[in-house]
Formats: C-alpha cells, sequence, structure tokens
C-alpha cells in the first residue's frame, strides 16, 4: 500500500506536527518521530515514487519497529553509574549525556614502588659484570598505571639497613606499597627484618604459586605525626613484598595487587581477570604449587573457534625477553600433573 509523505525531520529538529492517518514522514537517524507514528522503515527497504512511499515486498513492518521508546534507556531519577565503578569511555559518554561536566572521583592511590638490591643499575647505565638494569620499577609502574593507581618510582635501596630504612620513611606518604626483592630467605635478603624494625605485622609469608611463592603482605605503622598532619592516610600502610625476578613480581602484583589497589580506590571491578581459552599443547603441573605460565592466546581465532593458548618458550621467571611475547598467563591448577592440549585452560589476564 502506498502512503502520502507528509512531511520531513531532520536530525536535531522537532517535527512540525502529528502524522496525519494512512501517511508517512521523512525522518533522519535520530530524529524524534511524529506524534501518531507508530514504527520506522529503513530507507532501504521503500520505493519512493514522487511524494509516495511504499514497502520493498515481501518485506513488512511491525508497530515499534526501528523506534526507541522515550524513556526506555533511562529515566529521570535512575543511578546509571553505579558507587564503585571504574570510569572509563563508555561511563564518561554517558556522564556527558546527562551534562554531567564534572564528576566527583576517588583518587588515584598513590603507590610507592620500590625496588632493592646491589646488582640493580638505572635504565640508563651500562651494567658491570653481576649488575642489571632496574626493569622491576617501570614493568610495575605500567600494571599499577594500568590497574588504576598512580605510580611513584623511588630511588633504588642498596642492601644494607640505613638504605632500607631511608626508603621506607618516604614511602609512608603513599597509599600502598609495593617493594620488589629482598623478601627471599637469602643472606642479603634484609626488606623483612627492616620492615619488621618498624613494626610492619605480617598477615601472611609465602603463597603456594610458581612463580612467586616468596611474596610477603602486611602493614607498616605510619608515624603519629603524620597522621596526624594529614588525616587522608589511613593509620598504616598497606604493602607487598615482591618477589624480585621480573615475572614473578608482575603475576604477584596481577593476583594480590591489583586487588588491594582496586579496594583502596572504591572500585567494585572484579580483579583479578581470568577467561578460558583451547589450550594448544601439553603443559605439566607442579606437585603443591600453582603454576602460572607466560602464554601467548590468540583472542580473534577464525570464526566458530575459541581462543586458543600456548606457552611461550621460557627460561624461568626472569626471562624478559620470552615474557615480552606474552598477552596472559596459563594457569595450572595445583594438583594437575598436566593439561592436555585441545582441553579449556583458564588464563589469568594481564
Amino acid at each position: 500500500m502506498q502512503l502520502s509523505i507528509a512531511g520531513a525531520t531532520r536530525a536535531g529538529q522537532t517535527p512540525a506536527g502529528p502524522l496525519p492517518p494512512h501517511s508517512a514522514w521523512e525522518i533522519m537517524t535520530g530524529a524524534p518521530v511524529p506524534t501518531g507514528a507508530d514504527a520506522v522503515a529503513m530507507i532501504e527497504h521503500v520505493e519512493v515514487t514522487g511524494d509516495r512511499v511504499q514497502l520493498i515486498a515481501p518485506r513488512t513492518l511491525a508497530a515499534g519497529e526501528n523506534i526507541v521508546p522515550q524513556g526506555a534507556e533511562a529515566r529521570a531519577g535512575d543511578q546509571i553509574v553505579s558507587p564503585g565503578t571504574r570510569l572509563t569511555h563508555s561511563q564518561i559518554a554517558v556522564a556527558a549525556a546527562c551534562g554531567y561536566a564534572t564528576l566527583n572521583v576517588i583518587p588515584r592511590p598513590r603507590v610507592a614502588i620500590l625496588t632493592t638490591g646491589d646488582e640493580l643499575v638505572s635504565i640508563d647505565s651500562t651494567p658491570a659484570p653481576g649488575q642489571i638494569r632496574n626493569s622491576n620499577a617501570p614493568m610495575l609502574a605500567a600494571l599499577v598505571a594500568a590497574a588504576g593507581g598512580d605510580p611513584w618510582i623511588l630511588p633504588i635501596a642498596i642492601d644494607n639497613p640505613a638504605s632500607l630504612d631511608n626508603a621506607l620513611a618516604t614511602a609512608s606518604k603513599a597509599d600502598l606499597l609495593l617493594i620488589s626483592g629482598g623478601v627471599s630467605a637469602g643472606k642479603f635478603d634484609l626488606v623483612e627484618p627492616a620492615l619488621a624494625r618498624l613494626g610492619a605485622r605480617f598477615h601472611f609469608t609465602g603463597v603456594r604459586i610458581q612463580p612467586g611463592k616468596p611474596l610477603v603482605f602486611g602493614e607498616l605503622p605510619r608515624s603519629s605525626q603524620l597522621a596526624s598532619q594529614s588525616p587522608q592516610y589511613q593509620q598504616t600502610l598497606p604493602l607487598f613484598g615482591l618477589p624480585g625476578n621480573p615475572i614473578s613480581s608482575a603475576a604477584t602484583f596481577l593476583l594480590f595487587g591489583a586487588p588491594i589497589l582496586a579496594a583502596l580506590s572504591g572500585s567494585t571491578e572484579q580483579t583479578p581477570r581470568f577467561a578460558l581459552a583451547q589450550l594448544a599443547r601439553d603443559v605439566k603441573g607442579k606437585p603443591g604449587l600453582t603454576r602460572f605460565v607466560p602464554a601467548f592466546c590468540v583472542f580473534n581465532p577464525p570464526a566458530g573457534k575459541p581462543p586458543e593458548v600456548a606457552p611461550v618458550g621460557s627460561q624461568g621467571s626472569g626471562d624478559l625477553a620470552s615474557f615480552a611475547r606474552s598477552n596472559c598467563f596459563l594457569v595450572v591448577p595445583e594438583g594437575v600433573e598436566r593439561l592436555e592440549a585441545g582441553t579449556p585452560a583458564r588464563i589469568l589476564l594481564v
């Protein structure tokens, strides 16, 4: 059936009047429909002859088709973004659409990053025999920033009590402290004794994972002077003693540090984040430990196939060259001798 075209409306305009009976109205995408209209046909589905229009057979049109009713997306007074939501592109867009030029937010927690060890030199230095460049500090800073924190890289602390004490005093103004290295049981692993001298309370020392087994988590009391002068600080500073090997530091931050950082920022986002993928080849387990193996997942597989993951070849938890080729950690649960190729596997997203 042909209908006469009674009018037209561009986006940004208001229809000049109601839609007369047995008529059609031209509207551009995003424009409001006139009163009396109950459906919209796409231009490619109709045939226009002069001032008359009809559907191209065998097309049909149902009431409500291609119309978003007023109030369908949200109504006045609705809570659109819940407290604790981390602001990304979509939340910023909806805030702008609702007329919020500014928003009240919780500031990014300041995360002090302290790397320790006589073997460390700055990135722009040439290491002498037995030395390595400080790769953990920028790596952890990038992880902290991605997790919503404000990274604060402190100078390297060498392996002596005075250097550690001074560094820990400086770090007391942070919201979270990450200490990389010096938390194992070696002769010059001095971080835990330094923390103990300052009255730290340890919640756990060691976890059943590989890499990252020596992880330490605790709280360091702040000085009474700092607490009184700066009421925004809590009475204690949460801290992690991360293993010095870079892959161990990255894994333990993702598993343990990121959730604490989320809590400090008021976020209700679920962390750490896991997904499922199909395993490309067999992987061995480790008795008594959950393994987190650097791996690469193909997240855009051919149509109809699941994401596929495979470990990257690695020489251990210090192999940054292989770690740079990974985009996730493959999880091998404790008590599993082998994960077989072709089976679903859990991955820790980075």
